[in-house]
């Protein structure tokens, strides 16, 4: 619900960065101290990003800043327009911390040596003072905001255990627990920091063109529209269209693409991809908050920020765990003694042992920090998750169905054959090129393409016409020729019963036929068609290993088309001759068959088919807002290389997710047998509870780890 109200106040709200949160009650805590405030109208804390969103009248940064720092938090604004990491400098808890281990360390030796016991009792409530200053800090307004964290439940046992005489246990834990949270702390700072990192990748300057001179200027300062110049060897400062010149791009941190793409006139650039070689004059199209690394950094923080349903489960649990262990620890201190099971001293020790025991931070941390790493590994790899739940969802899927046209093939008609009857290829070719050079069809284009890359010549014609849904004719030395469907010549007369089977053949295997000739004979024709992606073979491949068999292709294509690219991607299945419509029909029927769907397109034309299916993944998020926007999961480069890895990672988050879980229960119910034996002691309680944090923490961090 987090996640939900932070997107409902973000338009107005001021975004802070809160350091120090290591649990989702420390969020809690600060949330409810905050909403304390008179001047604060709304506030969301979450702890997966370590952000608060704030709407309040009449209150100073500084203000806030203090009130974050007595709930024991650091908070830094963070501009809006950079949105960029807030440096972290504050280390009063680490100093703290040593200052408590060394009075420890002080106290234990003491007691062997012939310093007096007082002088030890000192030193250990020093090490209590210094070490638990902090979190007590913290239990104060957690407890004032009515709030139970691990800070309250730590303080008491910490006091619990002055109290009974039992100063060595009562630093002891109070030690632990200061060096658990910073080692939490660091190690999930370090998990957020992965994604906020990728801002550093663009240059915070860039050389502006005014003139013939170039000035350095501030990014923040440069419009839309302005003239960028990029140096070979240079980061991309903003996003825009190439206006002069080549080079070869690495734009790997946008799309994940591990070879360098060729940039000439008119294609787009991204902000934070390398000029490798060349350069580039780029007019600017977005401002700096609004590029492709700015928006994909905005929505994997939003995205980290929506529970997925096994978090939401955990989190209900651990509301109803905590004060029910809470109530189990009274009664413990109470009962035993009055009917003289035992002593106060006795029973109380082990009700501080249960107190320590309550804290759930293991299991509650188990979900999300898996889930923000998860999600960040695939963000720097080129693959954008909307949320933990998708995440989830990408995990389970058992059929995958994909959109044929730009998705499993490049969408652009290619010149698959040059069939010569009457004149030569180069004749058939010349001819064909002089008649389509002047249309703008992509069957016309492809060929034009073809006979430039086989160095052929247009003649010279004239008396240029279209005819509309047919073909072209042109006049060439006196002799007008033509170049179109089998229909068209059909209409003029031509005999083509000699060419029939030849002609259903090619088409039946996906070709589009442009017959070139008079209105007397054919002298060729050409098989025009659209070609697989080069990275469509491996990836399906890949997809199979990962697990998924059921490869299903969606085509408005008839079945010889179908049939055909199926066989040379490895697709399992095909529905083909599907109207827009149809596609929707399509995945509800393997829905029908029980299989978790997730369907791939171009986020555009397969919207209807992508919102049905139970995971919509879109391709070339990087040059689309509409796909960013509207997919569950969207792959940055236009091509399927990162799917595999998109789905393994899902896998593997599911895996570590129940690991940590499991874990974490099981050491909790270890610790608990051990206590009403007496085996347990109260330092012990603590590393088990800070140690199985913090394994979780180690365990949830391979995920940044993996790679492709």
């Amino acid at each position: 619900m987090a996640g939900d109200a932070a997107s409902l106040i973000s338009s107005q709200a001021v975004v802070y960065r809160v350091h120090g949160m290591d649990c989702s009650s420390c969020a809690k805590s600060l949330e409810k101290h905050m909403k304390s405030l008179p001047a604060v109208k709304d506030v969301v804390v979450n702890f997966s990003t370590g952000k608060m969103q704030l709407v309040q009248e009449g209150l100073e940064d500084e203000a806030i800043v203090k009130e974050v720092a007595k709930a024991g938090y650091t908070a830094m604004s963070l501009s809006k327009r950079a949105n960029k990491q807030a440096a972290h400098t504050d280390r009063t808890g680490e100093r703290l911390a040593i200052i408590s281990g060394v009075l420890l360390v002080a106290g234990f030796l003491g007691s062997y040596t012939s310093v007096s016991p007082m002088l030890v009792t000192i030193l250990y409530a020093l090490a209590i003072i210094s070490g638990g200053y902090r979190p007590a800090r913290s239990a104060f307004y957690a407890i004032k905001s009515k709030s139970l964290d691990m800070n309250v439940l730590m303080s008491v046992a910490a006091i619990g255990a002055a109290l009974i005489g039992e100063w060595l246990e009562g630093a002891t834990v109070v030690w632990l627990f200061s060096i658990g949270n910073l080692l939490q702390t660091k190690s999930i700072e370090k998990t957020r920091d992965s994604i906020r990192n990728l801002m550093d990748l663009a240059p915070p300057e860039a050389w502006v063109k005014q003139g013939d001179s170039l000035t350095r200027v501030s990014v923040e300062d440069i419009g839309v529209g302005a003239v960028i110049v990029v140096k070979p060897g240079e980061k991309i400062p903003l996003d825009g269209i190439v206006l002069q010149g080549t080079g070869s791009v690495n734009q790997a941190p946008i799309t994940g693409e591990s070879i360098p793409v060729d940039k000439m006139t008119g294609d787009s650039v991204f902000a934070g991809s390398v000029n490798e070689n060349g350069s580039l004059e780029i007019k600017v199209t977005k401002l700096v908050e609004d590029t492709a690394i700015a928006r994909i950094i905005h929505l994997v923080e939003e995205a980290q920020e929506k529970k997925a349903p096994t978090q939401a489960f955990v989190d209900k649990f651990a509301a109803i765990y905590t004060p029910v262990v809470l109530i189990m620890a009274l009664a413990v201190i109470v009962i035993p003694p009055l009917f003289s099971w035992g002593t106060w001293g006795e029973w109380f020790y082990k009700g501080l042992e249960l107190l320590v025991v309550a804290c759930p931070c293991a299991l509650v941390i188990s979900t999300p920090v898996a889930i923000v790493s998860a999600i960040g590994n695939a963000a720097r790899n080129g693959v954008l998750i909307k949320g933990g739940t998708f995440l989830e969802r990408a995990g389970v899927i058992s059929a995958i169905a994909f959109d044929k046209t730009g998705t499993l093939t490049e969408g652009k008609p290619q010149v698959a054959e040059v069939i010569e009857i009457q004149g030569s290829e180069q004749e058939v070719l010349a001819i064909a090129k002089t008649i389509e050079e002047r249309s703008s069809h992509p069957i016309a284009q492809a060929i034009i393409q073809y006979a430039d890359a086989h160095n052929i010549a247009a003649l010279a014609g004239e008396d240029f016409q279209a005819i509309v849904g047919k073909g072209a004719e042109a006049t060439i030395n006196a002799q007008k020729y033509y170049a179109g469907k089998p229909a068209l010549f059909e209409e003029l007369g031509v005999d083509l019963t000699a060419y029939k089977e030849q002609i259903q053949a090619l088409q039946s295997e996906g070709n589009t036929l442009v017959i070139v000739g008079t209105s007397q004979a054919i002298l060729g024709m050409i098989a025009v068609a659209d070609t697989i992606r080069e990275i469509t073979v491996s990836a399906i491949s890949k997809i199979k290993a990962a697990g998924i068999d059921e490869i299903v292709m969606l085509t408005g294509d008839n079945s010889g088309t179908a049939q055909k690219v199926a066989k040379q991607t490895g697709v399992s299945r095909y529905f083909a001759e599907l109207m827009p419509g149809d596609k929707v029909e399509a995945v509800k029927a393997l829905q029908k068959e029980g299989k978790v769907v997730a369907m791939v397109g171009d986020g555009i034309n397969d919207a209807p088919a992508l919102a049905t299916a139970d995971l919509g993944i879109a391709m070339g998020g990087a040059g689309t807002d509409t796909a960013m926007e509207t997919a569950d999961i969207v792959l940055m480069a236009d091509n399927l290389e990162k799917l595999p890895h998109t789905i393994n990672i899902s896998r593997r988050a599911l895996q570590i997710i129940k690991q940590n879980i499991w874990f974490s229960i099981i050491i909790k119910l270890v610790a608990l047998v051990l206590i009403f034996p007496g085996w347990l002691t109260l330092w012990l309680a603590v590393l088990s509870d800070t140690g199985a944090a913090l394994i979780v923490i180690l365990n949830s961090m391979r995920l940044l780890r993996m790679k492709p």
